[in-house]
């Protein structure tokens, strides 16, 4: 019963999560103009993109491979701090698939638990910092609290991406406690934060993924 995703399944997400990050390339770089300095964009889509031409080698691989292949990726392409954060995120996600051949619901959870811990480890911040967490924290909740009361997987799904989202809208009444966003005078208040956009891009394809792989 439910789904279970290979590793193919994973980088076919990668592809899709790529696709909408860069079809939307304008519109971050807006949001980033607005509180940083308009370059979070070009570089997560940096990141994707190098990580769709090695597709085809990420394929051949298992899975805890493939997530440490993905953090060392992201680390060395990706610039500034996202790029270690990034790093972190899937070198933690990375141990929680260890050994295993598919993932099923609670494997992917406990990824995106992983990736969030790496997250607030690395970059000594937490939810409401305004930054990607807030959109991966209530998500991760979201997901845990399904787990525990036996939610249906595609009900799951939806409420997952709708905590992912609410989280990122939440960024526009925060005032930032990191980045260049906390040198205005504003801090950013009144602004999404473009990498919990980024991030919400992210968690909504990969629920989107999941659901297509139920209805198959």
């Amino acid at each position: 019963m439910g789904f279970q995703l290979t590793t193919k399944d994973y980088v076919d997400y990668i592809k899709k999560a790529y696709d909408l990050i860069h079809a939307n390339g304008d519109y971050v770089t807006e949001l980033d103009s607005a509180t940083g300095d308009g370059d979070h964009w070009t570089n997560i889509n940096m990141g994707f993109e190098k990580l769709v031409e090695l597709a085809p080698e990420l394929e051949t691989m298992d899975l805890f491979t493939a997530f440490k292949k993905i953090s060392m990726t992201m680390m060395s392409v990706i610039g500034g701090s996202g790029g270690v954060l990034y790093g972190s995120a899937y070198m933690e996600a990375a141990k929680t698939v260890k050994g295993k051949e598919s993932l099923g619901s609670a494997d992917v959870c406990a990824i995106l638990e992983a990736m969030m811990n790496g997250i607030m480890t690395r970059g000594k911040s937490k939810p409401g910092d305004k930054t990607m967490l807030d959109t991966l924290a209530p998500a991760v909740a979201c997901y845990k609290e399904c787990l525990d009361k036996g939610t249906g997987e595609r009900e799951t799904l939806e409420q997952v991406k709708k905590a992912a989202e609410a989280g990122y809208e939440s960024t526009r009444d925060m005032e930032a406690i990191r980045g260049r966003a906390y040198y205005q005078a504003n801090k950013g208040l009144g602004h999404l934060d473009p990498g919990a956009v980024t991030m919400y891009y992210q968690v909504a394809t990969l629920m989107d993924c999941i659901a297509a792989k139920l209805e198959g």
